[in-house]
């Protein structure tokens, strides 16, 4: 990641949390920009070329505003971005904004993959139990790999805990061939 993405995510991160202003709010705000920015390949041309001068697209800026409605606070960071010629690092600077929120909120980013779909109970008491383990909140990704057989890999961060009968298997195998 560039140095300069992660000063703009806590420069805002700092605007949001020292204005109070509603993070979910923020963050639909800024998925509906991101949305528009995805969805628009001219867009995107426009805001790369050179020969437009930042106070146009900044204007452009503006007039996508009037449809999607953003707090000023929400605007003028793209505003930022589009006059330092960063708006094509629109995506990573919101990215690192998301995981310092995350992170000054106490929850921890894991991803939990299972051998089959769980219910939304078991889902919940996985949770709770990876938060537990954890000792924090904890915002999932769920995902399904029948290879592991059963059982569940949890990853935070660069921690791995392995759960799977799979790993179980291999662990035991690992004991056998060295006893």
């Amino acid at each position: 990641m560039a140095a300069f993405v992660s000063r703009y995510a806590q420069a805002f991160l700092d605007v949001v949390i020292g204005s109070k202003l509603d993070a979910a709010a923020i963050e639909r705000q800024l998925q509906d920009f991101l949305a528009t920015w995805d969805g628009s390949a001219e867009l995107r041309e426009l805001f790369a070329n050179p020969a437009v001068a930042a106070g146009q697209k900044v204007a452009i800026l503006d007039k996508l505003n009037a449809k999607l409605g953003m707090q000023r606070e929400v605007r003028n960071l793209l505003a930022v971005l589009i006059n330092n010629d960063r708006i094509g690092m629109v995506h990573e600077v919101v990215a690192a904004y998301r995981a310092l929120l995350q992170e000054r909120l106490g929850i921890q980013q894991a991803e939990i993959v299972t051998a089959r779909e769980l219910s939304a109970e078991e889902r919940a008491a996985l949770l709770d139990g990876v938060g537990k383990l954890a000792g924090a909140k904890i915002d999932a990704t769920f995902k399904l790999d029948k290879s592991i057989l059963g059982g569940t890999v949890v990853r935070i961060g660069s921690t791995v805990y392995d759960g799977s009968v799979r790993g179980r298997l291999e662990r035991l195998k690992e004991i056998l061939v060295a006893g």
